[in-house]
């Protein structure tokens, strides 16, 4: 199955948020190339919100171009094979964490934002820490911090609070 079909599968599964749900899905049906960065017109991309529940806390990224706190993600790679494990690859990469794992029942949220480049209809994931998590700036990051839940809405944007939010909902 190529990281197309899974996406659609992902997003067919996907059953909140259906106004939004249908948009990526035509999407795709409109651009076969919708998954790749080289789409124009947009593309999806994988994210997931590294949380420590033990703690009460989530590791946020300074995005080196967007100078804003987010969660992990990005663009999906050809080495990719589902839609899961881009947003597993991305959070590994961009926080350092080894030993990540994704919280069970597929994506939390779905978000559609506009980057100075394209519009990116992002799948978003959360990525449990496990017990004494260090992490590990990356390349696309200016910093990496974590944050106590009730500090998140100061210092991200409502993307990230709703992903908490949905993410907490589901622990």
């Amino acid at each position: 199955m190529s990281l197309y079909d899974d996406a659609v599968l992902v997003l067919k599964g996907y059953e909140d948020q259906e106004e939004l749900r249908r948009t990526y899905l035509e999407h795709l049906e409109t651009h076969p190339d919708g998954m790749w960065k080289a789409c124009g017109d947009g593309h999806i991309t994988a994210s997931a919100l590294v949380i420590d529940p033990s703690r009460g806390r989530v590791l946020l990224t300074l995005h080196k171009k967007l100078r804003m706190w987010l969660q992990m993600g990005g663009h999906c790679e050809p080495s990719d094979e589902t839609l899961t494990a881009a947003a597993l690859r991305e959070a590994t990469e961009e926080s350092g964490v080894a030993g990540l794992s994704l919280l069970p029942g597929g994506p939390v949220r779905l978000d559609r934002h506009h980057t100075p480049c394209a519009w990116h209809l992002d799948v978003q994931y959360a990525a449990l820490a496990p017990t004494g998590a260090v992490e590990a700036i990356s390349d696309e990051s200016l910093d990496l911090r974590w944050f106590a839940y009730d500090e998140v809405a100061d210092v991200a944007d409502e993307s990230v609070v709703r992903l908490l939010e949905a993410t907490r909902a589901r622990l």
